[in-house]
């Protein structure tokens, strides 16, 4: 007969995975992840100028593009009455200088998201560290209410989840912001009745953003729950075969 496995160590009373609050110091807690990035500021202004100049290249695209689409229109009525041809050699031209432009989006855009990894992993390093040193100067009631998974959880998964975000977030902020203003401002120079009209539809897609923003942010508090509770079973299961085997 198998060894009845050995129950998970919960605590007084405590459930086998503590739910996932919100932080009681919202500003302390931002301003001190601000800290953390603020120790790489030289690298963050990199990552905003090639955020910026990748978003600049990306967006005069079309704008360019549309130069070569009218030549051709053009050149196509002319030829149709007998007036001209199509200047194939500048479409080339117009094509050559959208490649190019396209192609330093697209290096830039390499470049801040490689500088902006590495300074996402070296604060996750950081906090890793110092999490490490925190949990060395914890009381034993701390590890008594939580199982081990749980605290494993904390170092792993919930500083990888917030490195994939600060990643993600600041890249995201950065060519969010110009790309807005760049777009409008193109859109100003082709029409200003369209932007109007986009503008007034804008606070509706604002709107249903929220809506949804705040309806899955429940499902990714319960999802970092459930973690912590697979995480604790698991180790807690794997310990047991370790005491069965002994």
């Amino acid at each position: 007969m198998s060894e009845p496995r050995r129950p998970m160590h919960r605590g007084p009373g405590g459930p086998p995975g503590a739910a996932v609050e919100k932080a009681k110091n919202f500003r302390g807690t931002l301003r001190k992840l601000l800290s953390y990035i603020g120790s790489y500021r030289f690298g963050v202004l990199a990552v905003l100028i090639f955020a910026v100049g990748s978003t600049i290249f990306n967006i005069s695209g079309p704008k360019i593009l549309s130069k070569s689409i009218t030549i051709l229109y053009e050149g196509l009525v002319a030829k149709l009455s007998g007036t001209g041809a199509i200047d194939f050699a500048r479409i080339g031209k117009i094509l050559l200088l959208l490649l190019g432009i396209y192609l330093l989006s697209a290096g830039f855009a390499f470049i801040q998201g490689w500088i902006m990894t590495g300074i996402t992993q070296k604060v996750c390093f950081r906090m890793r560290r110092e999490i490490s040193e925190k949990i060395n100067r914890l009381p034993l009631g701390y590890f008594e209410s939580r199982t081990v998974g749980e605290v494993l959880s904390r170092i792993t998964n919930d500083v990888d989840t917030l490195g994939q975000s600060l990643n993600q977030s600041v890249t995201q902020l950065i060519t969010s912001v110009t790309t807005i203003v760049g777009v409008l401002i193109m859109m100003l120079t082709i029409s200003p009745l369209m932007t109007l009209i986009a503008l007034v539809i804008l606070p509706v897609s604002l709107l249903f953003v929220m809506l949804v923003v705040r309806i899955s942010q429940k499902y990714f508090r319960a999802q970092q729950k459930y973690l912590g509770d697979i995480n604790g079973q698991i180790e807690e299961t794997f310990s047991g075969h370790n005491v069965v085997r002994v």
